[in-house]
């Protein structure tokens, strides 16, 4: 059913009504048509963070180029909508066509941050849809979900019907249409996810199971009969090839993200030891020079913006970034138009490329040099020196920034409050470069500003780190409180995380199936947009997890190095002996170098995905000079 009269009626009594209206620019509005597979994709957050989610807008358009198929947005209601949705008795609806959710074949959300989780029960609830996945109807749309956070599904797991493990764009359109000859076959759910968790990337996880030790422990993780015993990621081979939007959709209101965004590679084979990106998104494969510009051309057309972002894991370490920026601002920069990089290492080479894309208007500087002393960046294989670090501020500096963010993390395994200690003095080193420069300098320079953002390290699945005990409450506001104390002056600005909000994140980024009933209590008793500062409410999840008698801290601990975690239903391609090796590699402050310009470490994924590194420069660039 479609609710747009009386959605547009009373839009008028709620703050930020765009984000309810649609019809924006480049938005798809298709026929429904009755043989159409109906796909309703949905952010668990509010309009102007999902409208700046690239997977987001891939998936939009390459399922709308489907004849036979047609993809409608949905994104989470803020309060005041919810409320007057709930008053109106209006049920939650896509964008394009105000079609309520139930009118759909799948519901399909986009994981991307552990926090967002009792937004998709909240969707789900709107939806007129029972938040368990085992008490929906037949009628019901398929519930299906995938993302960067799919690598540990099982605190949702409850929920969902289907989720696709790996690349979208490399499976999406071959399990859509599976799934709509499946339906059409007239088989009931059940039998049809059976069918479906035989594609590749498919993991249904009614079909698996769990046993649990008097301690909490996991004995075994257990498959159907007939089912296979891992999940293996999706992946997509060549970047040139995949399919990749340029008619992105214009939103009325302001986003996150308002530019033209160019995907230049994906994957990182630096191997910082913390980082679930760089070891969920192996193996490195980058975009031709040429391909980048057909596409920044195309959207930039499409679209009217006047920035264009390259984006990747690690923007600086695309082998021809030099050759890539050049050719952007010379055919760009008449035109007004500026390119930004979305990540920048901590050398010189970051600030040269820097201060080429910054010719048409400058922005700030932002570089993460994750910890404070030499000794835990080379536990975390950070790779980068003192040295580089201060040569990389100098450098930015003397070519007129005056304004420099840095990130750092606490809570890093075999962290003391000496390398605590060392954020500060390097914030504070930083800054007397900077106004040394400033003094002698002869142009006219802006008074030199600082920018510390610290947050609280999480352990992440199938990352080396997996077995780290998070640091207790007490811990984390120790360190927070030192670094206010020692990070000040008007030179300075100071940012942290909620530690309370970081060991939740923690509880869930490594939590099991048994979390479901904890996500249910918190979001029955009112929570919501747990990502959002003035959202989240501990006293809730406090609560939640008494009621249901799990102690959270059983989720933080240190892990054994022969436990079994839940998460090992899926298989990234690289080996768990891998990553121990790794963490052992930290404890002992041992260096690996980025594999693209070294040896072989052994991480197995190309082996094992029979791929290799995609390298439009070769296994040279100007970052080895």
């Amino acid at each position: 059913m479609q609710y747009k009269k009386k959605i547009i009626e009373n839009l008028y009594k709620i703050s930020s009504p765009e984000r309810y209206t649609g019809n924006e620019w480049n938005s798809i509005q298709k026929d429904w048509q009755s043989e159409s597979l109906k796909v309703a994709l949905a952010f668990p957050d509010v309009y102007e963070i999902g409208m700046s989610h690239l997977g987001l807008k891939i998936l939009y358009h390459l399922i709308n180029r489907e004849e036979n198929m047609l993809a409608e947005r949905v994104y989470a209601p803020w309060q005041d909508m919810e409320d007057l949705m709930k008053e109106e008795e209006i049920p939650l609806y896509t964008l394009e066509s105000y079609h309520e959710i139930k009118d759909f074949d799948i519901l399909g959300f986009t994981l991307q941050y552990e926090m967002s989780y009792t937004n998709i029960l909240n969707m789900l609830d709107l939806s007129g849809l029972s938040v368990y996945a085992d008490e929906r109807a037949e009628e019901d749309p398929l519930v299906i979900a995938g993302g960067s956070t799919v690598f540990n599904s099982e605190p949702i797991a409850e929920f969902i019907d289907l989720f696709f493990v790996g690349e979208a764009e490399a499976f999406i359109i071959e399990l859509l249409n599976k799934y709509k000859d499946l339906k059409a076959q007239g088989l009931k759910k059940a039998e049809i996810l059976k069918k479906l968790n035989k594609m590749p990337g498919v993991y249904v996880p009614s079909l698996y199971s769990e046993d649990y030790g008097e301690q909490g422990e996991i004995l075994a993780l257990n498959s159907d009969p007939g089912e296979k015993d891992r999940v293996k990621k999706q992946v997509v081979q060549n970047l040139d090839q995949a399919f990749y939007p340029t008619d992105f959709i214009v939103p009325y209101r302001d986003t996150v993200h308002e530019r033209v965004v160019l995907e230049i590679s994906r994957g990182c084979t630096r191997s910082c030891r913390f980082c679930a990106a760089g070891m969920a998104y192996r193996p490195v494969r980058e975009r031709s020079v040429e391909r980048l510009m057909e596409l920044a051309e195309k959207a930039l057309e499409s679209t009217g913006y006047d920035e264009i972002s390259l984006t990747s894991l690690s923007t600086v370490d695309y082998t021809e970034a030099k050759k890539l920026v050049q050719q952007m601002t010379e055919r760009f920069s008449d035109k007004m138009i500026s390119v930004s990089l979305s990540s920048l290492r901590v050398d010189k080479f970051s600030v040269e490329l820097a201060e080429e894309v910054n010719k048409v208007r400058k922005t700030g500087l932002t570089f993460a040099p994750e910890a404070g002393t030499q000794r835990l960046r080379d536990v975390i294989n950070k790779n980068i020196s003192e040295e580089d670090i201060y040569s990389a501020a100098r450098s930015a500096f003397e070519n007129g920034w005056s304004k420099i963010k840095l990130y750092f993390m606490i809570g890093l395994p075999t962290e003391t409050m000496e390398d605590v200690k060392g954020i500060a003095e390097m914030a504070q080193k930083i800054r007397n470069i900077g106004q040394e420069v400033r003094r002698n300098t002869k142009k006219r320079m802006r008074r030199i500003e600082v920018s510390v953002s610290v947050s609280t390290f999480v352990p992440k699945v199938f990352t080396p780190f997996q077995w780290h005990k998070m640091d207790d409450i007490e811990t984390i506001i120790k360190k927070h409180d030192y670094l206010r104390d020692n990070i000040k002056g008007r030179s300075f600005s100071f940012s942290w995380n909620d530690p309370e909000l970081s060991r939740l994140e923690g509880v869930l980024a490594r939590g099991d199936r048994r979390l479901s009933k904890v996500i249910t209590s918190a979001w029955e008793k009112g929570s919501r947009f747990e990502g959002w500062h003035e959202c989240f409410e501990p006293r809730i999840w406090g609560e939640a997890f008494r009621e249901n008698e799990i102690d959270p801290e059983s989720y933080l601990r240190e892990r054994g190095e022969d436990e079994i975690f839940s998460w090992e239903k899926l298989d990234i391609g690289i080996p768990k002996s891998f990553l121990l090796r790794e963490y052992k590699n930290a404890h002992q402050e041992i260096l690996i170098d980025d594999c693209r310009f070294a040896d072989c470490h052994g991480c197995a994924i190309c082996g094992n995905f029979e791929v290799d590194l995609e390298l439009v420069g070769g296994r040279t660039n100007e970052l080895q000079d």
